[in-house]
């Protein structure tokens, strides 16, 4: 039964390895004044005419250990297999609680376009394997003692976790089947939305002192100290913060990139996917694009720095999910997911690294910084329950979810704990969903970027002759 919720690497084999190094090279050329100042380069990015290979850019993405042009081509490989994955059962049925209440501040502002709306499977539908549904699953966990005494209810979360984990034994949760649930434009803004993107950011913040606390019953995100780059407020989804201070230190910034990039990504969706009010067609806005992506480049370069980081744990949790029970019931099925997995994850390990998380936390004086960074994440998540939209609640909890355990893979366990034999339950299936569908997510922004890119050029030869100095300074970028 249907419903809808209330509007409530052989190729890569090719890259010169030269594109490849250390990290800590790269990080103290971008931010110790070796480089060219972060101002320096994107004006000279901006002001390239045609005769200069408008718009083109070179060089290792900073904090990373690879470059544009590499990632590029391994995304061209990995792409394919991604989008070929995730459309198989164990990874299109997505279960999560899209009714929890806004632990942050009373949310009135439910979006009102059918747009927002999610279409959800009943558990007992077909499509849902037996072994997925909240009877069976919570029948694993029940005591001897009855149903009122829970020794074993869940927490939000483990020591490990970087977010919430959803709870597929959930009675209140549902089954979502994401492809008839794309993330595209639905016309949620405002202060809402705003409302969101500023906690969000917000959650930016360190000050090692404690995330949250209670007042009138509420949760409330961490009061900063200092506001490192959060000056004004966030009118709706296309605000979004450009820049970090230089003297940040290499964990903040790589937290504030890794959330900036999901924004870019998430963007980059929207505008791939808009609504023509005109047609009441769906297709790619190249305006939309090039307001929110496309004159900012620190936002595209954000986004290519976060899926580095989510291949690289995907490359780190590549044994694990060689000896993962892909289990739908279906065994021709299931044997296709796993050939699918072990096709990608061969080809993601077979990557030289293209992030080393042993350069963070690694100072003896590093712990707390650790554990703010994994409380602000989690708060990060708690946050998605504040949408509006449900449509975008549901693509919010997934992504950060996903985001959440590459960090848990990178940062809570050392590589012998990915024994599939001796801890055969590290992950989650949830989690190795919004995993692997975030991944796609960011590949797929990387592939529609390609798109606008082509527009933007075809854009330019149709229209009347321009002089140079009066082309649009806007980047589509080469990358190369």
């Amino acid at each position: 039964m249907r419903r809808i919720l209330p509007f409530t690497l052989s190729l890569f084999m090719a890259v010169p390895l030269l594109l490849f190094s250390t990290c800590r090279v790269f990080i103290s050329a971008s931010h110790s004044g070796l480089g060219p100042p972060r101002s320096e380069f994107m004006e000279n990015l901006l002001d390239k005419t045609s005769e200069q290979n408008y718009c083109s850019l070179s060089g290792i993405i900073s904090d990373a250990c690879c470059g544009y042009k590499t990632v590029e081509k391994i995304n061209d490989e990995l792409f394919p297999q991604l989008h070929g994955l995730v459309k198989a059962n164990f990874f299109k049925y997505y279960k999560l609680n899209l009714f929890k209440e806004c632990p942050f501040w009373t949310e009135y502002g439910q979006c009102v376009n059918r747009a927002c709306a999610v279409e959800t499977i009943d558990e007992t539908d077909d499509d849902v394997p037996e072994m997925w549904r909240s009877n069976v699953l919570g029948a694993l966990r029940t005591s001897p003692a009855g149903p009122l005494f829970q020794p074993y209810k869940k927490c939000e979360f483990k020591e490990q976790d970087f977010c919430v984990v959803e709870d597929e034994a959930d009675v209140e949760s549902v089954f979502v089947n994401l492809l008839e649930n794309p993330e595209r434009f639905t016309g949620y803004a405002g202060a809402s939305a705003g409302r969101v993107w500023k906690a969000v950011y917000e959650e930016n913040c360190f000050n090692s002192a404690p995330t949250t606390n209670s007042l009138g019953g509420k949760s409330q995100p961490a009061s900063p100290i200092k506001k490192t780059n959060l000056a004004g407020i966030f009118n709706n989804i296309a605000n979004q913060p450009d820049v970090v201070d230089s003297d940040t230190c290499f964990e903040k910034r790589v937290y504030y990139r890794l959330i900036s990039g999901l924004h870019s990504s998430i963007s980059i969706h929207i505008c791939n996917e808009y609504l023509n009010q005109t047609t009441g067609q769906w297709g790619p806005n190249l305006d939309c694009f090039i307001s929110r992506i496309g004159s900012h480049p620190e936002r595209l370069e954000n986004a290519y720095f976060t899926y580095v980081v989510l291949l690289r744990a995907i490359s780190k949790v590549s044994d694990y999910l060689k000896g993962y029970e892909f289990c739908t019931g279906n065994e021709v099925q299931d044997s296709e997911v796993k050939d699918m997995v072990n096709q990608l994850v061969n080809t993601a390990k077979s990557i030289p690294e293209t992030f080393d998380e042993k350069q963070m936390f690694a100072s003896s004086q590093s712990s707390l910084l650790k554990e703010e960074f994994k409380a602000r994440f989690r708060n990060v998540s708690k946050i998605m329950d504040c949408v509006g939209c449900d449509k975008c609640r549901l693509w919010g909890k997934l992504q950060i979810s996903g985001i959440g355990t590459a960090l848990k893979i990178l940062f809570s366990y050392d590589d012998e704990f990915f024994n599939p034999k001796v801890n055969p339950n590290l992950l989650t299936r949830t989690e190795i969903v919004a995993l692997f569908n975030t991944f796609h997510r960011l590949s797929e922004s990387l592939k529609a970027v390609e798109g606008f890119r082509h527009m933007y050029q075809q854009r330019v030869r149709e229209t009347s002759i321009m002089r140079p100095h009066d082309k649009p300074k806007v980047c589509i970028r080469e990358l190369v």
